[in-house]
This record gives structure tokens, sequence and C-alpha cells, in this order.
């Protein structure tokens, strides 16, 4: 079998075509979780704390240059090649990774309730073979005939 068969045959299998349109799906989803947190959740939990910006925490490692008269912000300190040790970034990341965590989750839950399947009735008993039937009425003929 040559290399480009197996390779083909490989390619085409189910699981291969499979985590191709997850992973696909998977990126669009980042994305929609991404903007859901930055742009719904994130500003309600800033308006909670008091208007918190977690991207602007930072601790500068080293001083800007001497020419420098920007603001004082991440974005423009990382433009200017100020190495910033940006916790608030992390902690932005963090608070993403849990909000999109707890969204599967819940999602998994859900798909994982409708696929349950419900409790099938308990099925009729077997019918009984037709040679126990003919022993049985062989003994109650018999217990008839002593009694």
């Amino acid at each position: 079998m040559g290399f480009l068969t197996e390779f083909r045959e490989f390619a085409v299998k189910g699981n291969v075509m499979d985590l191709a349109v997850g992973v696909i799906i998977g990126g669009a989803f980042g994305k929609i979780v991404d903007s859901v947190v930055k742009d719904l959740i994130m500003p309600l939990v800033g308006k909670v704390v008091g208007g918190l910006d977690f991207s602007n925490y930072f601790i500068m490692l080293a001083d800007p240059p001497k020419n420098y008269s920007g603001p004082m912000t991440y974005e423009a300190l990382t433009k200017a090649g100020v190495p910033l040790f940006a916790y608030g970034s992390f902690l932005t990341v963090l608070l993403n990774f849990v909000i999109l965590a707890l969204i599967i989750f819940i999602m998994i839950k859900q798909v994982n309730r409708l696929k349950r399947e419900t409790p099938a009735a308990p099925a009729a008993p077997a019918p009984t073979p037709e040679d126990i039937v003919l022993l049985r009425e062989i003994r109650d003929s018999l217990r008839r005939d002593k009694a």
C-alpha cells in the first residue's frame, strides 16, 4: 500500500473529518464567547466593582523612554516598548476562561439531559416454552389422578 493511498484513507475517515469540523466550529464559538465576555460580561463586572478595567493593571518593569509623553496605559506603554508585568490582562484572560468553561459546562449538561433515554417500560415476560407447558400439564394431570 502506497504512502498516498494510506494517507488518503486516514484523511477521509469519519473521526478525522469530525475533528476538523469540531475545530472549525470551536474557533467560531470561541470568537462568539470572547465577544460575549468582552462586550457584555466584562462591562457589567466593571460596573459592579466601580468601573474597574483589568486590562490597565500592570507593573512597569522598566521606566519609559525619557522622550515618552504619552498616556500611562497598557496599550500605549506596550507600543513604546516598555516591558510590563501585565497581571490585569492575565486576570481578564482567566475570567474569560472561567466564563467559557461555565458556558460549555451548561451546554454539555443540557445536551446530556436531552440525550438521556427515558426509561423503557418493563418488557413483558417471555412466553413459556412449549415443552415446559406440556410438562406442567402432565404434572397437574398426575396430581389430579392421585387425589
